[in-house]
């Protein structure tokens, strides 16, 4: 029986889709790999419920920042998004001017794009208004009746680039002047805060979001 021939550089392995068995023990949904980074992300982050605004506007700006590249791109230059935009304080990054726009486009640490920076800014004043009416968590929250939305996924195929819910409020925060708000962006957001529980049912964390979701918490 002839050998196999081995895949050539540009062949891809294909790209799993159901949750993948770890070495120690456990399921977890496919795309965060073998990173161990991603995979602390996997477990510790995604698709745990976040009801803090600043942190709510820090994960929506650096899906903003995601848009075009990967997370796992952002995710490793996070440190330095922090630092370089003062911990994602909204009352302070409304204040940049053209000479801070012109700093961060000089650092090498986070992605540099002068679009994304100038959306960050218009964000922070969207997150300032809100917070007049109750925060940032309040209103995003007030688009699913302040629950998350529990899915039941077995595979990645399942799972939605975006819904009826991350179009809503895409529009929302379009007309307040957002911008790298589309509805993907939005749901992937929605994905990695809680608000939308998309590990698939075989992932170890699928349950414990779930549970997490069901608990009370300070509005």
């Amino acid at each position: 029986m002839a050998e196999k021939e081995k895949p050539g550089k540009a062949e891809k392995q294909p790209r799993a889709h159901t949750p993948i068995l770890h070495a120690d023990g456990r399921c977890r949904c496919p795309w965060p790999g073998h990173d161990p980074l991603y995979v602390a992300y996997h477990d510790e982050e995604w698709g745990v419920p976040e009801w803090d605004d600043r942190a709510l506007f820090e994960k929506l700006i650096l899906d903003g920042f995601q848009a075009g590249l990967s997370w796992i791109t952002i995710l490793r230059k996070r440190d330095s998004f922090r630092a370089a935009f003062d911990g994602f304080k909204p009352e302070k990054i409304v204040r940049y001017n053209d000479a801070k726009i012109e700093a961060l486009m000089q650092n090498p640490g986070i992605v540099r794009n002068r679009a994304k920076i100038q959306a960050t800014i218009a964000l922070a004043r969207i997150t300032l208004d809100l917070g007049k009416r109750g925060g940032l968590a309040k209103h995003l929250w007030g688009f699913i009746d302040g629950r998350p939305i529990q899915n039941a996924r077995q595979s990645m195929h399942e799972v939605a680039a975006q819904t009826d819910v991350s179009v809503a409020i895409a529009k929302d925060l379009r007309e307040r002047g957002g911008n790298f708000v589309g509805p993907t962006i939005i749901h992937a957001f929605m994905q990695a805060t809680g608000m939308v529980n998309d590990h698939l049912v075989d992932c170890h964390r699928y349950a414990e979001c779930a549970a997490l979701g069901r608990e009370p918490h300070v509005r």
